[in-house]
């Protein structure tokens, strides 16, 4: 069994991918993501600023650095949770017909022990479960 999966899938966000994006950042995630609290180790005006460092714990301690950020299109982190996985995560955003934005997330995670790596292929079996998940939530903080 792979200790590594890169993991594709989109979602649709009622937004063009100008204001989509910022629900991508790290702060913008706090709108969506019950427990997001990013903490930045050193002062951040700019949080999609490739280098930027943060820390979050909503689900289990993880450092992520962004490594690339075309602003409105794309960003992209590294992601360590120690003891677990490392990895990277991309999100990119296509406007559609609509107006709308089509999300596109990879996930492209390797799994540091083998205890990791049975929770990793589990993560794995559940990555469309886990962007419906972000979708509805989304869709939730978009109501007025």
């Amino acid at each position: 069994m792979s200790a590594r999966h890169r993991l594709e899938g989109q979602i649709k966000v009622a937004l063009p991918p100008q204001e989509a994006f910022t629900l991508f950042t790290p702060r913008g995630e706090e709108r969506w993501v019950d427990g997001w609290l990013p903490r930045f180790p050193a002062p951040t005006p700019d949080d999609t600023a490739p280098g930027t460092v943060f820390e979050t714990s909503h689900t289990e301690p993880t450092t992520w650095v962004v490594l690339a950020c075309e602003r409105g299109r794309r960003i992209s982190y590294a992601r360590v949770t120690p003891g677990s996985r490392a990895g990277t995560v991309t999100v990119t955003l296509d406007k559609d017909g609509d107006g709308h934005s089509i999300v596109h997330v990879v996930y492209d995670l390797t799994a540091l022990t083998p205890h990791a790596a049975g929770e990793l292929r589990q993560f794995a079996a559940e990555y469309p479960a886990f962007l419906r998940s972000w979708q509805e939530a989304i869709s939730r903080s978009l109501r007025p």
